[in-house]
């Protein structure tokens, strides 16, 4: 069942730096998404990268940097926060604490934004409670779970069922589903070998799944990803769970 729209529903969306530089189309899906679902979204202006770059290598002050700017432009408001990657979620929920324990500013403002931050997916399986999100899809999907949004947040069933209901699709099984698919932000570059390798056993079973569209949750496995089977010129596409959620036609 649909939502009714609720003017006290409001949340602020951190669209991630990927999503606004690298495919945007996810940003805009969300917020198509949330508004048909009855949800007011507010844009922080000044939105920068989470510091995720920096934490991962190893350059904690440039991620404590950058996490207190974040921090600071989203306790603007009291809303809830919506990251449509789970590895982004996962840096501002866990990793911001992790930054600023013993901080007697920044560690209860990192708990604050923490407490209230949700990956898009787990957004509304958990909170909204919604299953059906009224999107229409003529597709064959097969889902692939990011690490951080499996491993970091717990998000395991909600992605699921949301697919599941989508009027029209058909969801298949992806062998090794939760395995890697070798992107892993600066990873990618510094181990670029055994990246790659990581991604052919991912594309494999990609194709071999029979599917026409591989959804995943975060910008970065999808790059990865479409960037792969583009270079083994596969038809299939790749979108993100916020794209084919917000379609309705």
């Amino acid at each position: 069942m649909m939502p009714k729209p609720d003017a006290d529903r409001t949340v602020q969306l951190f669209a991630t730096c990927l999503v606004d530089t690298i495919r945007p189309s996810v940003g805009l899906a969300t917020l198509r998404l949330l508004e048909r679902l009855g949800v007011t979204v507010l844009v922080p202006a000044g939105q920068t990268c989470c510091g995720q770059p920096a934490f991962n290598s190893g350059c904690l002050d440039d991620a404590r940097a950058t996490a207190r700017y974040t921090i600071d432009l989203l306790e603007r408001s009291p809303a809830p926060v919506i990251v449509p990657s789970g590895s982004c979620g996962d840096m501002i929920v866990h990793r911001y604490p992790e930054l600023f324990t013993g901080d007697p500013i920044y560690g209860p403002k990192a708990d604050r934004v923490a407490a209230r931050t949700y990956e898009l997916g787990q957004y509304l399986a958990d909170v909204l409670e919604v299953g059906d999100v009224g999107a229409k899809a003529e597709r064959t999907i097969a889902y692939h779970p990011s690490c951080h949004l499996l491993r970091g947040l717990g998000v395991r069933e909600a992605v699921p069922r949301l697919l599941e209901a989508v009027a029209g699709a058909q969801s298949v099984e992806l062998p090794g589903s939760e395995e890697c698919c070798g992107f892993g932000g600066t990873f990618a570059v510094k181990m670029s070998e055994l990246s790659s390798a990581m991604l052919d056993r991912k594309l494999d079973a990609i194709i071999g799944s029979g599917a026409d569209t591989v959804v995943a949750c975060d910008a970065g496995c999808l790059l990865q990803i479409e960037g792969g089977l583009r270079r083994r010129r596969a038809k299939l596409a790749v979108r993100h769970l916020a794209e084919i959620l917000a379609e309705s036609e």
